[in-house]
Order: structure tokens, then C-alpha cells, then sequence
């Protein structure tokens, strides 16, 4: 039995999942022309803040909060017609997670490079 590496599965994942930049999630989430999903754990808010305008779905939960029909959908608001944009800490995550949602069936999905770090430093305002 062979069994792959994260390090594998994630430049798997890298290689069929859109990737932008930081800079370009600002532009998409100033023009309202996506949804920002941040898969970071709940830890991982409480200790550095959350980007705001960002929905909060932790990776384990991801593909039940996003099914058809999920009551996570309907009760946030989360538009499933837009971009669906994810980030984590670094990209490993959400580069993983935009595959499996690919897998689901979602067309319209992409994470963005460097995550919430680099989403800081290009301008995304936090919120504790």
C-alpha cells in the first residue's frame, strides 16, 4: 500500500484548483463578486481575529455546511452563485478543501495564496 503525503496531496490539489492572489480576493470581495469562506479553526479566530465579511465554516465542517440544502447556507446568507473564495493560515487547507468542493461539483471555486497572512498585508480588515 502506498500512502501519499500531505505534501503530495496538496501539489495535487494545487494542480486543479484555481489559485489567486490576496490582492485579487480584495478586488472580488470589494466588488461583492464573491463569497470569502475561512476554514481556520475556531482557535485560530479567536487568537488572531477574522477578515471581515468573511463566513467562518471550519475545514471539518466544510462539506456539510456547503451540501444543497444545508441550513448553514440559509441561515448565513452565503451566496452559492459567487465565487466561493476559501483561505486558511498558509494555503495547504484551503487549497485542499477548494478540490474536494471541485469534487462536489462546485464550479465557481478558488483559495487564495499565502492565506490570512497575506490577506493581511494586502489590505483585508480583521476583527477580533
Amino acid at each position: 500500500m502506498t500512502i501519499k503525503s500531505v505534501q503530495n496531496l496538496v501539489a495535487e490539489a494545487l494542480s486543479e484548483v484555481k489559485t489567486i492572489s490576496a490582492h485579487d480576493a480584495l478586488e472580488l470581495s470589494n466588488n461583492n463578486e464573491c463569497s470569502l469562506i475561512d476554514i481556520r479553526d475556531t482557535i485560530e479566530l479567536q487568537q488572531l481575529g477574522r477578515i471581515e465579511k468573511s463566513h467562518h465554516i471550519s475545514r471539518g465542517l466544510l462539506e456539510f455546511s456547503l451540501s444543497p440544502g444545508s441550513v448553514y447556507v440559509e441561515n448565513e446568507g452565503l451566496n452559492l452563485d459567487k465565487e466561493l473564495v476559501l483561505f486558511c493560515a498558509a494555503g495547504g487547507r484551503s487549497a485542499l478543501a477548494a478540490k474536494t468542493l471541485q469534487d462536489m461539483g462546485f464550479k465557481k471555486v478558488s483559495h487564495i495564496e499565502g492565506g490570512f497572512g497575506n490577506m493581511v498585508n494586502s489590505g483585508f480588515k480583521t476583527i477580533k
